[in-house]
């Protein structure tokens, strides 16, 4: 029996379930039933158990822990329990032949078994045997028939659903799809805010040429003035000159 210091809370909607630590009583899980349908990860880590024989039927169950317990065999329930399973942990128990995995074989899609830690690991072609076992299984303590060594998602036992990892991508990419559009729309609106800034200096420049001609243009009539008013200046001396030299000459005539 797990005591009351583990709460364990049933209902439907559960999915994920960690009872790692919990004590047992006779290696049964007590409060662990069939009501949770919907359960697809099982975490039993260092629990006691000695058989997985009180497991309850878990039809979506897919990713079961059961390392560092007692369990020597009868692992025939598995198939009839969990049809469904995909990662199996038997890390830390007390599994010594080859023999006790055969009733794995009926495990269709078992796909990723842990045995570490298991005196069946010290057998001779261990890893060969175990393959041509059970040829369903892609990888064996982490590593494929070849040696390659799985990844996350496949290889380990955890809370995290592939498929919702997926969702989750498709997420990311729609948010990121969007979040490029804005910049796009940010990108354009700057392009024409610059547009406008270059016509303003643009007019402010012609503007200034404007002004420049006309202080030109200004100084030129001023110059053109100063030359009049000097012109007529020296014609009116001339004309004074000339009246003086007419003045002498009539005094010379009536002396």
């Amino acid at each position: 029996m797990i005591r009351a210091t583990c709460d364990l809370r049933r209902g439907v909607g559960v999915r994920e379930l960690v009872l790692d630590n919990c004590r047992s009583n006779e290696g049964k899980i007590e409060g662990l039933t069939a009501e949770f349908v919907n359960l697809e990860f099982l975490s039993l880590i260092n629990v006691g158990l000695i058989s997985v024989s009180n497991l309850p039927k878990l039809s979506k169950l897919k990713k079961l822990e059961l390392s560092d317990n007692r369990i020597s065999g009868a692992l025939d329930v598995l198939a009839e329990k969990l049809p469904n399973l995909t990662h199996l942990n038997l890390s830390g128990n007390k599994l010594k032949d080859i023999s006790t995995l055969e009733p794995l074989k009926k495990l269709d899609n078992l796909k990723s078994l842990d045995l570490f830690n298991c005196e069946v690991t010290n057998l001779n072609d261990y890893r060969e045997s175990v393959f041509k076992l059970l040829p369903q299984l892609t990888y064996l303590d982490g590593y494929d028939l070849e040696d390659k060594e799985a990844s996350d998602s496949d290889g380990e036992v955890d809370g995290v659903d592939e498929d919702d990892d997926e969702e989750g991508e498709e997420d990311e990419d729609e948010d990121g799809e969007d979040f490029d559009e804005e910049d796009d729309d940010d990108d354009e609106d700057e392009e024409e805010v610059e547009g406008e800034e270059d016509d303003e200096e643009v007019s402010g420049e012609e503007e200034e040429e404007d002004g420049q001609d006309g202080e030109v243009d200004d100084e030129d009539d001023e110059e053109e003035a100063d030359e009049g008013e000097e012109g007529g200046k020296g014609e009116k001396r001339k004309r004074e000159a000339e009246d003086e030299d007419g003045d002498e000459d009539d005094d010379e005539e009536d002396d």
